[in-house]
Formats: structure tokens, sequence, C-alpha cells
């Protein structure tokens, strides 16, 4: 089964940029659509960019749409989050996912959950 990693978190000020990576390890992960989800302490994990299975068609969470800009490079197995003009608001642990359902915004619809990437914004 395929093992989702994610990195490029950190700490940065409000206006700042990340560029969050999930690698993937394994041989079916192009098989797969990808979604970003984020969960900050004492709230529900909430959806924040899906990409297509080729990288086609994406969404993104009203709270994040035009400021974040998700990618796919499936020879390198990995998928991209580029985090702009990050608000306090997005301080969460940053998760990615696949899921077999095209467009899905619904945590119930992923699986193989990577361990998560800390992103802290401050004002």
């Amino acid at each position: 089964q395929v093992q989702l990693v994610e990195s490029g978190g950190g700490l940065v000020q409000a206006g700042g940029s990340l560029r969050l990576s999930c690698a993937a390890s394994g041989d079916t992960f192009s098989w797969y659509h990808t979604g970003w989800f984020r969960q900050a302490p004492g709230k529900e994990r909430e959806f924040v960019a899906f990409i297509s299975r080729t990288g086609g068609f994406t969404n993104y969470a009203d709270s994040v749409k035009g400021r974040f800009t998700i990618s796919r490079d499936n020879a390198k197995n990995t998928v991209y989050l580029l985090a702009n003009s990050l608000e306090p608001e997005d301080t969460a642990v940053y998760y990615c996912a696949r899921s077999s359902k095209f467009g899905s915004q619904a945590v119930r619809d992923y699986d193989c959950w990577g361990q998560g990437t800390q992103v802290t914004v401050s004002s």
C-alpha cells in the first residue's frame, strides 16, 4: 500500500509563503486523486485542496482560493501545495491523502494519510 510523507512546513510571518510536499512510496500513487487537508488544535480536519489523478482538475476551499496552488508530478510520485499570502488562520497540521472519488472534499473519502507537517503563521 502507498505511504505518504508530508514535508515543507515551518514558521512564517503573515504574508509569507511555504511550499508543502507530499511524497509517495509504492507504485499505485498515480492511480488515485489526492487532497490536502489541515487540522488545527481542537478543530475538525478540514478540506484545503484537491487535484485529480492526472492533474487536470483542481479545486480549493473558499478560505484558501486565490492564495494556495495544488500541483502534482506523477513521475516523482509527489503532490505539492504552494501556500502564498499566509494568514494566522492557516496555522494547522497539513495532511495529504488519496481518494478514488473525483472531486471529493470529504475526509471520509480519503485514505493512506501521511503523518502531517506543521504550518505556523505569526501575526
